[in-house]
């Protein structure tokens, strides 16, 4: 089976009341965590790379590493290209066999936005590849993504018809409370997503798919057990996963989670030198890192997206 795009995907989703993981990959291992674990239960499953994953691990490494998890698995897999930042970015993916792209022009003015998310759906609608875009801008830190507390905004939802029509898009990531990174909300607040614009959105764009960014949850399991293994990372809480599961239930079709499989990983390596510090073959640290990356994905897709038994 070929890579796929997100468009059957998505309609399934949409439907079925569940979404689609996006998974950022940057590693041998850290796709093959994330296949093995959609492949035991069945999930369909879009791995995406971003302009930074990209950058260090080689654009033809990457490719190949995707097939090779089409052909172990047999799953439809799409290939996405995470917060590209220019048309130029978005056309070498899109000519270098990626099946889906983002182009986040979400930081400008909204017919800058516009004019160049059109720009980039021209192009990818001539190579048969879908195309995500984005209005308002997430808070937090991922890559080359930085976005402060106070530049942070809210999408409006009176503004997602117009700029659906006007550019074609296939897919639009929304912001309404989710954010970047692993330093999210201080412990003690009550984060929460705004259920309420999501509504509205749907009732605008109905049957359209709905993105969330900066969906990972932040386990404070991990985050200890790397304070105790030599590492300084303050406490930070994310959005409640049950929130995620009811935007999925609704016009949520795509879930993008980063922060908690880089979590897991670091937890795991820094655990495991802890306890062997004599080891020095990679493979000794980075197979249990796989592994716990394998179970965080299987939580995910059975307790936050929905999406088992769905491939």
């Amino acid at each position: 089976m070929p890579l796929v795009t997100t468009t059957e995907m998505f309609k399934k989703a949409y439907d079925g009341g569940y979404a689609i993981g996006a998974f950022n990959v940057n590693n041998m291992e850290i796709v093959q965590g994330i296949t093995e674990a959609a492949a035991e239960l069945r999930a369909p499953l879009i791995l995406q790379v971003s302009k930074g994953a990209r950058k260090y691990a080689n654009h033809t490494y990457l490719m190949k590493l995707v097939e090779a998890a089409v052909i172990e698995t047999g799953l439809p897999i799409a290939l996405h290209l995470d917060h590209g930042d220019s048309f130029e970015l978005c056309k070498s993916c899109i000519d270098g066999g990626f099946t889906s792209v983002m182009i986040d022009a979400s930081s400008k003015p909204f017919e800058e936005n516009i004019a160049l998310t059109r720009q980039v759906v021209d192009y990818a609608h001539d190579h048969g590849v879908v195309v995500e875009a984005e209005l308002g801008t997430l808070a937090g830190i991922e890559d080359e993504v930085n976005v402060s507390a106070e530049d942070s905004s809210y999408t409006r939802p009176e503004d997602v018809q117009e700029f659906v029509e006007r550019t074609g898009c296939d897919s639009l990531a929304i912001a309404i409370g989710t954010s970047h990174g692993a330093y999210k909300f201080k412990p003690g607040t009550d984060p929460k997503l705004r259920l309420d614009i999501l509504e509205d959105v749907e009732k605008r764009l109905p049957g359209f798919p709905i993105v969330l960014h900066g969906s990972s949850s932040v386990p404070q399991e991990f985050v200890k057990l790397i304070n105790e293994n030599g590492g300084n990372m303050p406490g930070a809480i994310g959005i409640p996963e049950e929130q995620l599961r009811l935007a999925a239930k609704k016009a949520v079709c795509k879930i993008n989670i980063d922060s908690d499989l880089r979590l897991a990983m670091t937890a795991c390596i820094r655990q495991y030198f802890n306890a062997h510090p004599e080891h020095f073959d990679p493979r000794q640290y980075l197979g249990p890192a796989r592994d716990a990356i394998r179970e965080m994905v299987k939580h995910k897709i059975v307790d936050v997206l929905g999406c088992d038994g769905k491939a």
